[in-house]
């Protein structure tokens, strides 16, 4: 069984946080679960206490894509999961990532679909999500997912990868793993480079995230000051012609709407202010699936 790490990437002092860790405590198959940051606090240093689990800090100013190069590099281990502080894992997750490299060994990139969780509920898949998983097709191809023209077809039309759904497999993808001049689509741009070296993208359909969406989550940040939306022009140039660029961005933009009506997360001695406390909706999760 091939080693695999959970490093989590902690920004500030999220709500969430402890639920993203419980819910890795809790993956039928164990696997190893580090924190990472670059922004050390005792709301941070009293969780790595609590659940025993090392704290890794990154010196210098905080930036996206050398917290999650950090991340990887502190990972030890062949397979590594970059997770997302404010989401939260299915317990059967690194069970499907085991079973993956074992039919697989020459998997790339693991990945699958999400639930969205919104407001402290597990949202109805919508239009966007649907779409997404017509994209995600080619990935489920398992015997033809190591073919360049595959791995691409899935990424030309946009971005259906679920970021923290992916696992690396560490020596083939190589260090440091993001190289991207991107500061949004970072994963997109990073994945479309990844997809032209050796390896299998496999994507497992099933919803095996909580992927949650919130006033406060750096997504939010990106579509208020414009910075998506250049980006994923930016991308879309890099595939296609400037006219077929603009035609997609036009369908693209759809998925802005899903941060639409989101309440702001508040704490209080690392307390959530919404309906939910820590874990429950993870449980509401897990009672879905």
């Amino acid at each position: 069984m091939a080693t695999h790490t959970f490093a989590i990437c902690a920004y500030q002092d999220s709500p969430y946080l402890e639920s993203c860790i419980r819910s890795l405590k809790r993956q039928t198959i164990p696997a190893k679960i580090i924190l990472c940051t670059s922004t050390p606090s005792p709301f941070l240093r009293g969780l790595s206490e609590k659940y025993q689990v090392p704290l890794y800090i990154r010196e210098g100013k905080s930036d996206i894509q050398a917290d999650w190069n950090f991340a990887f590099e502190m990972a030890k281990g062949r397979l590594v999961t970059i997770a997302h502080q404010d989401d939260c894992y299915h317990r059967e997750y690194a069970r499907h990532v085991q079973e993956c490299w074992e039919k697989y060994p020459d998997t790339m990139v693991f990945t699958t679909s999400c639930v969205i969780i919104k407001n402290g509920r597990v949202q109805r898949p919508g239009t966007v999500e649907g779409v997404k998983c017509l994209l995600r097709l080619p990935l489920r191809l398992h015997c033809l997912a190591g073919f360049t023209w595959i791995k691409r077809g899935a990424l030309a039309w946009g971005n259906p990868v679920v970021c923290p759904s992916c696992t690396y497999d560490r020596e083939a993808v190589g260090t440091p793993l993001f190289q991207s001049p991107f500061k949004f689509v970072l994963d997109w741009d990073t994945l479309w480079r990844l997809a032209a070296k050796p390896g299998r993208f496999i994507c497992v359909e099933k919803p095996l995230i909580g992927y949650r969406i919130h006033q406060g989550a750096t997504t939010k940040a990106f579509i208020d000051n414009h910075g998506r939306y250049e980006e994923e022009v930016a991308m879309y140039r890099k595939i296609w012609p400037g006219w077929m660029a603009r035609c997609l961005m036009a369908f693209y933009q759809k998925a802005y709407g899903a941060y639409g009506d989101c309440q702001r997360p508040c704490t209080e001695k690392g307390k959530t202010h919404t309906k939910e406390r820590h874990g429950l909706e993870a449980r509401a999760y897990r009672r879905k699936k």
